[in-house]
């Protein structure tokens, strides 16, 4: 069964897209077998992954909608099989922000994206949704659809407020619509060692999430910012930079986890406050 994770806060421009697109093509690297699933109406994954959002013939919208299969939908990177990074894309452009209107009087209207995942489930080891910053009903077919949250995050004080109303939605999100949902872990992004109050923050993380915090730290890193513009992952684009690097290492420790840890309810392990 894959491991359906959303890559999601919040709070704006932490990352979220750079995350998914990098740990998607990381985790293909590492050989595993990924779909990555663009939620957001920017579609700036969908670009992000070497994917035209201007192209797509059908979409996330789509899927939504009832108007196509994952199947039909998906598309391949297939210029990143040279790589190594190759994986499979359900894109998503400004179609998108028709949804939310959309889909209100539709039936189970938060469960559509976990219906239409279900049918693909056995063709990959993981799948990756880059949410929307706001709780919309995208966010919420996404939280619905996942077993867990991966929670990239700045280790500035103003991140620690917006993480508190990320636990409470996932909490909230739990208890009413998707059992199976939990807090995967946080990941330091943008981090820069040199300033002190990183650094500060970084400890009070570790000190209130313990083992939930992730061990790899992503650097900030001017590679990582280029990469969009040339349509490709940071991972392919310079696979030698050092913000690359910690996304493989991410990847592998994803990897890892995932097999130690199969995938299970909240219930056995309970999550942290925040």
């Amino acid at each position: 069964m894959a491991h359906i994770f959303c890559i999601a806060n919040q709070k704006g421009g932490v990352g979220k897209t750079t995350t998914t697109v990098n740990l998607s093509a990381g985790l293909a690297k590492v050989g595993q077998r990924v779909l990555m699933v663009d939620l957001d109406p920017q579609g700036n994954a969908t670009m992000g992954a070497g994917i035209d959002k201007r192209q797509l013939g059908r979409s996330v919208y789509n899927v939504l909608l009832g108007d196509a299969t994952v199947a039909e939908a998906r598309v391949h990177t297939g210029k990143l099989s040279e790589s190594g990074c190759a994986f499979d894309v359900l894109g998503a452009n400004r179609e998108l922000s028709g949804a939310e209107v959309e889909l209100v009087p539709l039936a189970r209207r938060e469960m559509r994206l976990r219906a239409a995942l279900a049918t693909v489930e056995a063709d990959y080891d993981f799948v990756l949704i880059d949410c929307p910053p706001s709780l919309s009903l995208l966010t919420l077919n996404g939280l619905c659809s996942a077993h867990g949250v991966i929670v990239p995050m700045q280790c500035e004080y103003f991140a620690l407020e917006g993480l508190a109303d990320l636990v409470h939605t996932i909490r909230q999100v739990h208890a009413n619509l998707n059992r199976d949902l939990q807090l995967i872990g946080l990941l330091r992004v943008m981090f820069d060692p040199r300033i002190t109050l990183q650094q500060q923050v970084s400890e009070q993380i570790k000190q209130r999430f313990g083992d939930k915090v992730f061990n790899t730290v992503i650097p900030r890193n001017v590679r990582l910012a280029e990469a969009p513009s040339y349509g490709l992952p940071g991972v392919v684009f310079d696979p030698a930079a050092k913000g690359s690097l910690a996304f493989v290492a991410f990847a592998e420790e994803m990897v890892a986890r995932a097999q130690s840890k199969p995938t299970a309810a909240p219930s056995a392990t309970p999550m942290p406050t925040a």
